[in-house]
């Protein structure tokens, strides 16, 4: 029988490397439960704090606001190089804490933080790049142009998959444009969160920069809500279901906030006749099962050419069963389990109703290690033979569960691709030129991530980041995403001693 941590091991664990990374558990000590999805036992009990909180934070954020703006951009880059420098000196920490906390595998975990150090190095150089543009002005003597300057406050509520690099995707690049931010973690992984702010505390202290420009609150729902509502925050970033994006985006217009919103992801892959298998195999299991399937870029569908299906669907079925799954922390394992059994049930509720769609479990599924630990929901990653894309196929289920039917002609698949709520990812198995070309082209898919021979899952920090329809059509990360932090102004300068109007006006007085 597999063996998993006791609490005593975990709790140990958790508060050394906490002191390890500037946090004193016992001075935020409370009555909220944090649980380990490793063992389903408790891992920490820490203090909330409630709705007002937001509005002092916010406060002291805005004034923080008023000093970094002025700042120039290189010299705020300096503050972000300074924590990148420190995320690597403490990736191993730091990841452990996520292993705690999420139950992600440590080569995972590690990857996480690696991807907060990247955007680190991302935003260093962009604070050198802020570019604005020069036109050329129809009026003699002038010169028109638009200048990015800081925009305010940014509000990030952050969800328990991805804890700490969205956070930083949004921090980093906030801070080199001269915005401070106000974090809502989820209230499942406030370890790292606690963590990731002690590291940029002293980042900003060697620095010398405000300390209100980084401020994280452990709360409940109402805390994010009063930071959506908050009039001073001038950007909310808000990662999450669907559901929750249909709230936030409408109040934080309202109040003519702007919002980012990177919501739910329904993810195919197209796998054509000319695929290479063992490519396609490769990539979707990494796609379907990494992060025990709690990515938004996880796949969830695939539209298999009729020709392969069967074949790739066999080969699907036999590497899910040799799938690793136990103790995240310990070597070799490649899927952790699900973060609470309210992802387990839905998991199980969605195979369900497939199969009364006319769907056949083809490999994997059910939950293992109950007897290791009974608080703990380790799931097999699952695969599901279906007719066709039936209604909840077109639905989201968080967890590794893998729908798979096929198609015959390569626009239906497209079709097929692009028929659900969701628009984040998306991808294709192909050898053939024109139909990889047709897939990222504008007739192609309609998500915000197209790929060519790779998963649905592994985004780079270079690229953009964030997808359409209800995924909410937000970007973050690389590309000019940092422009949503920013706010631009068209200026004219008169320099010719004149005043002539444009379009040829004539006003004379």
């Amino acid at each position: 029988m597999a063996t998993l941590p006791s609490a005593s091991d975990l709790r140990t664990l958790a508060e050394e490397t906490a002191a390890r990374l500037g946090v004193d558990l016992a001075a935020h000590q409370g009555t909220h439960e944090i649980v380990s999805p490793v063992n389903g036992e408790v891992l920490s009990s820490l203090a909330w704090v409630d709705a007002d909180a937001v509005e002092t934070a916010v406060a002291e954020a805005r004034e923080a606001f008023l000093t970094w703006r002025a700042v120039p951009a290189p010299a705020r880059g300096a503050l972000v190089k300074r924590f990148g420098e420190l995320l690597t000196e403490h990736k191993d920490d730091l990841a452990t804490l996520i292993s705690l906390e999420v139950g992600k595998i440590t080569s995972e975990a590690r990857g996480e933080i690696q991807e907060m150090i990247d955007i680190c190095d991302f935003a260093v150089g962009l604070s050198r790049q802020l570019n604005g543009r020069t036109m050329p002005s129809e009026r003699p003597g002038h010169r028109l142009m638009e200048t990015y300057h800081p925009l305010g406050v940014v509000g990030v509520i952050s969800a328990f998959n991805f804890p700490a690099a969205v956070w930083s995707w949004n921090t980093a690049i906030a801070l080199v444009c001269g915005d401070p931010v106000v974090w809502k973690p989820s209230e499942l992984t406030p370890l790292i969160s606690l963590a990731c702010q002690s590291i940029l505390q002293q980042a900003i202290a060697e620095q010398g920069a405000p300390a209100g420009l980084s401020q994280v609150l452990l709360g409940g729902p109402e805390v994010g809500q009063a930071l959506v509502e908050n009039k001073l925050v001038a950007l909310l970033s808000a990662t999450g279901s669907t559901r929750m994006g249909k709230a936030v985006g409408p109040l934080v217009a309202d109040r003519f906030g702007r919002s980012l919103l990177e919501l739910g992801g329904n993810n195919a892959a197209i796998v054509s006749e000319t695929a290479d298998l063992d490519l396609a195999v490769r990539g979707i299991v990494f796609a379907a099962a990494g992060t025990a399937g709690q990515r938004c870029t996880t796949m969830r569908r695939v539209i298999a050419h009729t020709s392969v299906i069967d074949e790739l669907t066999e080969r699907l079925a036999e590497a899910f069963g040799r799938l690793p799954v136990g103790n995240p922390m310990e070597e070799g394992t490649l899927v952790g389990p699900l973060i609470h059994g309210k992802a387990f049930a839905a998991m199980e509720a969605a195979v369900a109703q497939a199969c009364e769609e006319g769907g056949k479990v083809v490999g994997g599924g059910g939950r293992e290690l109950v007897d290791a630990a009974p608080g703990a929901y380790y799931a097999r990653p699952a695969i599901v033979r279906m007719p066709g894309q039936t209604p909840i196929v077109e639905q989201e289920t968080f967890a590794p569960l893998l729908y798979v039917f096929g198609y015959e002609d390569f626009r239906d698949a497209i079709e097929l691709n692009n028929a659900v709520p969701q628009g984040l990812s998306s991808s294709v198995f192909t050898q053939d030129q024109a139909e990889a070309e047709l897939f990222v082209s504008a007739e192609g898919s309609d998500c915000g991530i197209v790929n060519v021979n790779i998963g649905t899952s592994g985004a780079e920090i270079g690229g953009a980041f964030g997808g359409e329809k209800e995924t909410g059509g937000g970007r973050e990360s690389g590309s000019d995403a940092w422009r949503a932090y920013m706010r631009r102004a068209t200026n004219t300068v008169n320099y010719s001693g004149e005043l002539p109007l444009a379009q040829g006006v004539d006003f004379t007085v």
